[in-house]
């Protein structure tokens, strides 16, 4: 690494992403049968920010664990990732994903179901490869996330057929749904890392309040992003009728009138597109977007408090410096 005077926290982020895609692409080359792994290996190279097994290699090198060797469980949370992009892009009936045809559209139904099962069957294997660290600690936190994400997957299908649904009660589905396996990569870092269970308690909530953070902020960029950089149209959310935290916070703040005009969002499944900047000049006036920044501002500061445990160094920074940019973002 290079020394202190001349270390920026983005060139080691790069280096460590570079070594991610380069895992990610070894994972499956030799395998066969082709039909099996062929989609497999095209989401595995379907690209994405990676930012799940980076957090986990910089909480590991924080304690001292090189890259190189915390690697697999890095590569692992990420093959899981991307298991349940296929699932939900399934669920969501989408064509795209990350500018290119999802599997379900480039090839069928069956073989996305299939390489979904793989990829989730591929991360146990590959988290299994860590050296010097007992299999049972680390399944001991990855069974639990599964457990949880699903949960939380469950629960936001279900809020689409519930009309009244609480901002409390999304935040809980965002503990499971977004912040689980964000939640185990911190905590996985930390195992791998030998940290002490206190720090592995400290951690695990910095995820959960990153996964908060980073949905919000999903939320909000999903009305007020450049079209251009977001990638797909601005106000999706609103035009499906989806319950997010802007929405759900609008009915909970709207009287009269305005109480009825989003209350359509549930009773006619979503606005139409020609009325997406009415929704944000109204949203705008309850103050919606600023209660959302502020949210998303206040579970990033938390979350930059408890990397408070780990040890000083270029690692402890560089996260401190991701968390910003994951708040900062723009698309």
């Amino acid at each position: 690494m290079a020394s202190s005077a001349t270390f920026r926290p983005p060139d080691h982020i790069d280096s460590l992403r570079s070594e991610i895609e380069e895992g990610l692409r070894g994972l499956v080359t030799d395998r066969s049968p082709g039909v099996l792994y062929t989609p497999v290996q095209y989401v595995l190279e379907g690209g994405g920010k990676r930012v799940r097994p980076t957090l986990l290699l910089l909480v590991a090198e924080a304690y001292g664990r090189p890259p190189e060797s915390a690697l697999p469980a890095a590569l692992a949370v990420e093959v899981f990732h991307n298991f349940t992009l296929v699932h939900d892009d399934i669920m969501d009936d989408a064509d795209e994903r990350r500018g290119r045809a999802t599997v379900h559209v480039k090839w069928d139904l069956g073989t996305a179901i299939l390489t979904g099962d793989l990829l989730m069957g591929l991360s146990y294997e590959v988290l299994g490869n860590v050296d010097g660290v007992s299999d049972d600690v680390l399944y001991d936190v990855y069974h639990p996330m599964v457990e949880q994400l699903c949960s939380g997957q469950a629960l936001d299908a279900s809020f689409e057929t519930q009309e009244e649904v609480s901002v409390a009660a999304y935040l809980d589905m965002i503990d499971g749904k977004t912040a689980a396996l964000l939640s185990a990569c911190f905590e996985l870092g930390a195992v791998v890392g030998d940290a002490p269970e206190s720090d592995r308690d400290a951690l695990r909530s910095a995820g959960q309040l990153v996964g908060r953070a980073f949905q919000i902020q999903d939320d909000l960029l999903d009305l007020t992003a450049d079209g251009d950089d977001w990638g797909k149209a601005v106000g999706g959310d609103l035009v499906t009728g989806k319950k997010t935290y802007l929405t759900l916070r609008a009915l909970e703040r709207a009287e009269g009138d305005e109480y009825d005009w989003f209350a359509r969002l549930i009773h006619e499944d979503g606005l139409p597109r020609s009325d997406v900047d009415e929704a944000r000049t109204r949203m705008e006036r309850l103050g919606i977007f600023e209660e959302a920044r502020s949210a998303v501002q206040r579970y990033s500061s938390h979350a930059r408090e408890h990397l408070d445990v780990l040890p000083p160094g270029q690692a402890r920074e560089t996260l401190a410096w991701l968390i910003d940019e994951m708040e900062a973002r723009s698309h």
